[in-house]
């Protein structure tokens, strides 16, 4: 039992963390497996190596974009509740709270549950326990990060800046590895040039915005900034350039090892550089690598995404037992605790299909980019308000710079639906999906009536 002091609505969130705290967060949080499975794939969409690099490149210029228009909101309007709040204060309560519904069982937990498997899929290489092993090493982590983040918001943050600080260590071995190798497959890479005629292949950029996808965490962050004016600027801008020039080394690295045709033929990229360079391993070495980056990116995920639960419960009492704030971990310990549990169902649920982490995909893209083309809108709107702090950051180039970056939202959300909807077991992750989401509405109706006055 806990003193009322301990918990409750008089507590709330305090400004903790610094900028160093949030460029670990939000590197954590972007770079994850995406880097390890999307290569292959550009390549084959990409005429040549000049052309795959320029791609990879240009998606760090449009995550950029989209980080000043986030980086002015965040900075106008620091609030735990971070898109939730900008929503519900550009379009009304309604929409706010159908976006707090979608990432609460669709958008957060999905991403959850999605980086769970990929730890579950590469511990399994390393000891297998059994036929469900990618399951319940998934759940676990799930579990076992869930509880950390419940222990207090110092424990989260240093945990992150470890692994965060890990996993750049891990991704510039792989790095060091490639670009010091020179194996016979690079050679081979003009007998099969020809195969990619066209200059390059819109699936190609898709998936790269999806490597670059998760920096929009950063709006959940202001409110335990120390900084709130220009601290989230800073770190937005900071951790997207460090993430553009990690991915930049690590797919020179590719094509200095393998060539563009290999990496073209390859279905694991990097285990088959660090198999050229170092040999059998090089694959052990490139799971620690994978699961440190999927651990990464899950304590921040975790972190950030009860924070919307938080705010949820602050603001309609049908979910008030959400809004209780842990003074003493610093933390919204029951809004992590339903996260956990939606997402464990989610892991159980992916585990009978036949690829959890494609089901886990498809089930959350569509609805991801739907809200971020929203929020990117509600930039329009809210430079209509009165900010909230005096002096905030202001995008550059407005209004061409959220121009370009919802014009973006619209491509990825035509072309993630259509994706998902192309896979067998991804559609029916897709069609999941959109159910959940469609069912908010009717729950919305109900908890209007419960809505507190703030």
């Amino acid at each position: 039992m806990t003193s009322p002091a301990a918990t409750g609505r008089g507590a709330q969130p305090r400004p903790s963390l610094t900028q160093a705290d949030a460029v670990a967060m939000i590197v954590g949080i972007v770079i994850g497996v995406g880097i390890f499975r999307a290569p292959p794939i550009v390549a084959g969409n990409s005429s040549s190596a000049g052309i795959f690099l320029a791609l990879w490149a240009a998606g760090g210029v449009i995550s950029l974009v989209g980080a000043l228009c986030y980086a002015e909101l965040g900075s106008a309007y620091p609030n735990a509740g971070g898109e939730y709040f900008f929503l519900r204060r550009a379009y009304g309560d309604w929409l706010g709270f159908l976006f707090a519904w979608a990432r609460m069982a669709v958008i957060q937990t999905g991403a959850i549950a999605l980086i769970a498997f990929v730890v579950g899929d590469y511990a399994t290489q390393i000891f297998s326990l059994g036929e469900k092993s990618s399951a319940i090493y998934a759940a676990l982590a799930v579990v076992l990060i869930t509880a950390l983040n419940i222990a207090g918001t110092t424990q989260g943050k240093w945990l992150q800046n470890i692994l965060a600080i890990v996993l750049a260590l891990s991704i510039l071995g792989v790095v060091v590895a490639g670009l010091s190798a020179t194996p016979p497959a690079a050679a081979a890479a003009p007998a099969v040039a020809d195969k990619a005629a066209p200059l390059f292949s819109g699936l190609a950029l898709i998936f790269i915005l999806l490597t670059y996808g998760g920096w929009n965490e950063a709006a959940y962050l202001t409110a335990e900034m120390r900084d709130t004016k220009r601290g989230i600027v800073r770190a937005l801008i900071i951790g997207i350039v460090i993430i553009t020039a990690l991915y930049m080394l690590l797919n020179l690295a590719y094509l200095n090892a393998l060539g563009l045709a290999g990496m073209r033929e390859s279905k694991a990229v990097a285990t088959d550089l660090m198999k050229a360079t170092w040999g059998g391993a090089g694959a052990l070495v490139l799971g620690a690598a994978v699961v440190t980056a999927a651990l990464s990116t899950l304590n921040a995920t975790v972190f950030t995404g009860a924070r919307t639960n938080y705010a949820l419960g602050r603001d309609f009492a049908l979910f008030g037992f959400l809004g209780n704030w842990h003074a003493r971990s610093d933390s919204p310990v029951n809004a992590l605790l339903l996260q956990c549990a939606i997402a464990l169902l989610l892991v159980l649920l992916a585990s009978f299909t036949p690829d959890g982490f494609q089901t886990m995909v498809a089930y959350t893209a569509p609805a991801f980019w739907l809200f971020f083309l929203l929020t990117g809108l509600s930039l329009f709107v809210l430079r209509r308000q009165p900010p909230v702090n005096a002096d905030p950051f202001r995008v550059p180039l407005y209004p061409v710079t959220p121009i370009l970056f919802c014009a973006m939202c619209v491509y990825m959300l035509y072309s993630s639906f259509n994706y998902a909807m192309s896979l067998d077991p991804g559609s029916i992750g897709a069609i999941v999906g959109i159910a959940v989401l469609c069912a908010g509405i009717p729950v919305m109706l109900v908890a209007r009536g419960t809505q507190r006055q703030r």
